[in-house]
């Protein structure tokens, strides 16, 4: 019985230490917003799509990525229709990706069919 106690006393701890740790290294996030021109096919679009989503392979300072397309009912999207949702775990490994290589081959991938583009940064809290 007591080392049944003592092992759960051990877990219990593990558990504070893990939430200690997680609260005081809160993630960064890098939201990204596009509106594309009115002239760029749903094709264009998808190969948009594809190589942003295909950065996480090739850029390891990105923690992790979700995106998706705006289904809003509100109207009040200004055109924005997609967003890209990136997370890091630090301002070191966000200032690895900006200048990245394979960000800046992305970026021409955009270029020609971006109209307006909307960046946030902000640490998460919970």
């Amino acid at each position: 019985m007591k080392s049944q106690i003592k092992s759960f006393l051990s877990l219990i701890i593990v558990l504070l230490m893990t939430q200690a740790a997680y609260s005081q290294h809160p993630e960064l996030r890098h939201v990204v917003m596009f509106k594309f021109k009115e002239t760029s096919t749903k094709e264009d679009i998808q190969k948009v799509e594809e190589a942003f989503r295909a950065l996480p392979s090739k850029i390891k300072a990105i923690k992790s990525l979700e995106w998706g397309t705006n289904n809003s009912p509100e109207g009040l999207d200004n055109g924005f229709t997609h967003v890209f949702f990136l997370s890091f775990a630090s301002e070191e490994d966000r200032a690895i990706y900006l200048p990245h290589p394979d960000h800046k081959a992305f970026g021409k991938v955009l270029g020609p069919h971006l109209d307006k583009v909307m960046v946030l940064d902000y640490w998460a809290e919970k």
